[in-house]
């Protein structure tokens, strides 16, 4: 019997080539079956490729307009919306090619362009983070102060339902004077490694005892997640914006639902600037609800700040979601599954240094 094969170092081989492709990629065989789907493609469609594998490429993705050429050519769409059978919309470049040497064989790659909020838009949304950092440090500085001068001559003026009103309008506006100073902070947080599990219990814990009583959260969790590399504050708040933000989506929903989950993405990394190295962001946790989502019309800006789909909103939950997932080295994403009728948030971190 020959001794068993020692573990291969040095140059990859295809799978571990193809699973690192920053590109969704998908390989076609001459039925339109699925024969392999990448790890970004995995992300992008929300199905593992162990799913995907065999199945119609219709009953995944329906292509946009012709399926091929007719001569057998390739096909380059740029810039085009599409809907995977689930319902998930996306903004894409399209672009399929014949396999060489292989007749009948295609491979499909589906790039996100600059008008999807996803892993593409992280500079996009930085530019607005250091936008709002200048904005809030400016109001805080010329609101804030007068704000105190105003509110002590109300109280001068001695009890009254004019007082009253002067002196809660001043409190109410200082509040959210005081939200928006949380972005001119622009110090580096403190990161350690961190088993995640007991901050995302005390989340839970403090949203059904509150402003999420009567509605379940569920718990979905991977047990054999490993540490992330993390703030506790930063990641304690990002996750009960998300659940507030969770259970105003859900009121009036006659049975509301919100769950948060946990997963370990292997191969998931991003480039958070042009010329930095890809960054592994296997770490993934989503706060997910049935709500009806976010208005078409501001989806593309749902991270930037003073953008809400409530009329009683500020626009700044988000936006605090976004700026601490990145001073954590992270990414925040929004995502509808029309097939489930759920909005998910996904929060990708780096794991810790073992």
């Amino acid at each position: 019997m020959p001794p068993p094969e020692p573990p291969r170092h040095g140059r990859p081989g295809f799978a571990e080539l193809f699973a690192a492709l920053p590109v969704a990629t998908l390989v076609l065989d001459p039925e339109d079956r699925i024969t392999h789907a990448n790890t970004a493609a995995e992300h992008m469609l929300n199905l593992s490729e162990r799913l995907m594998i065999g199945q119609p490429i219709d009953a995944i993705l329906p292509p946009p307009g012709l399926s091929r050429s007719p001569h057998g050519n390739d096909i380059a769409m740029l810039d085009i919306e599409m809907e995977t059978s689930r319902g998930v919309r996306m903004r894409v470049d399209f672009i399929e090619t014949q396999v060489p040497a292989s007749p009948g064989w295609r491979a499909i790659t589906l790039r996100t362009t600059s008008r999807m909020r996803t892993l593409g838009g992280t500079s996009d949304r930085a530019a607005a983070g250091r936008a709002a950092v200048g904005a809030a440090a400016m109001l805080a500085h010329e609101i804030k102060n007068p704000l105190s001068g105003i509110r002590g001559a109300a109280q001068l003026l001695g009890a009254g339902e004019l007082t009253n009103l002067i002196t809660t309008e001043v409190d109410r506006i200082a509040a959210l004077i005081d939200r928006m100073e949380d972005f001119s902070d622009t110090r580096p947080l403190p990161l350690t490694g961190e088993n995640i599990y007991p901050l995302l219990g005390h989340a839970r814990a403090v949203a059904l005892a509150g402003f999420a009583r009567g509605v379940p959260i569920e718990e979905r969790f991977d047990p054999s997640l490993p540490p992330a590399r993390i703030n506790r504050d930063a990641l304690l708040q990002i996750v009960i914006n998300l659940l507030k933000n969770a259970r105003e989506a859900v009121r009036g929903v006659r049975d509301p639902l919100i769950a948060i989950s946990t997963a370990y993405r292997h191969g998931m990394a991003i480039n958070l600037a042009p010329d930095k190295p890809r960054v592994p962001l296997p770490i993934e946790i989503c706060v997910i609800d049935n709500g009806p989502g976010a208005p078409p019309e501001i989806v593309d800006a749902l991270f930037d700040p003073f953008v809400s789909g409530r009329p009683e909103g500020q626009g700044l939950g988000l936006a605090l979601v976004d700026k601490l997932a990145r001073d954590m080295g992270g990414i925040v994403e929004y995502a509808r599954d029309g097939e489930r009728s759920v909005t998910v948030f996904r929060l990708l971190l780096p794991r810790a240094a073992s």
